[in-house]
């Protein structure tokens, strides 16, 4: 009886344990390999693959400031995107965030140069791409299309793109809110891409040798 009585025991503990440890979604079972960001808006979820084979200095950025291990404005290991909003949304164009001001003048407290693949261009929906003033002015901001904007080629670096949750972006209001961005790493090069200050500084200063 007593050995009975632990087999049950054992089996109700390893159902418990099991039941708290998270296990891979089924969309990410199923995904190719890459970096991806699970965006988790108050409108619902956005899965957005990240260009870091072709653009790997713009989506460490992105990953850095997400996972908070590089230094930024909102202080040192936040998770800069968790609870900011989506402050500029224009209808049958774009949704833009990524500013901690909430008004469209915020960012990270540093900048960095363009980096433009001619591969990636603003050619449909769902494009995610950097916000900016002007030429090597990126910080956090970025936007996501509603439609084809190649007008912005050139001139904006497209580092990513929707890969579910289109109808998430078009549903976004101004002022809605990013509640929480995750990024997932699926596959040998995927899980390579680290970022730390020390790799992002070392991206920054190759891409700005390159201008």
């Amino acid at each position: 009886m007593r050995q009975t009585r632990y087999r049950i025991g054992t089996a109700i503990l390893i159902a418990f344990v099991a039941f708290l440890w998270p296990a891979p979604t089924a969309v990410s079972q199923q995904l190719p390999d890459g970096v991806y960001a699970r965006m988790q808006t108050t409108r619902g979820e956005i899965l957005l693959r990240l260009e870091h084979d072709r653009v790997p200095l713009t989506v460490a950025n992105f990953v850095g400031l997400a996972e908070g291990t590089i230094t930024h404005s909102r202080g040192a290991g936040v998770r800069f995107y968790d609870g900011l909003t989506f402050h500029r949304v224009i209808d049958n164009f774009m949704i833009q965030g990524g500013d901690p001001a909430g008004n469209g003048t915020g960012g990270p407290g540093y900048t960095f140069a363009d980096e433009i693949h001619p591969q990636l261009r603003h050619s449909r929906a769902g494009v995610l791409s950097m916000a900016n003033r002007g030429p090597n002015t990126n910080g956090s901001q970025f936007f996501i299309t509603h439609n084809a904007t190649p007008w912005l080629d050139g001139g904006h670096a497209v580092f990513g793109h929707v890969v579910s949750g289109q109808d998430v972006v078009n549903a976004i209001r101004q002022g809605d809110r990013i509640e929480r961005v995750t990024i997932e790493r699926i596959g040998a090069s995927a899980q390579a891409f680290q970022v730390t200050q020390e790799s992002f500084d070392q991206l920054r200063a190759q891409t700005t040798g390159r201008r």
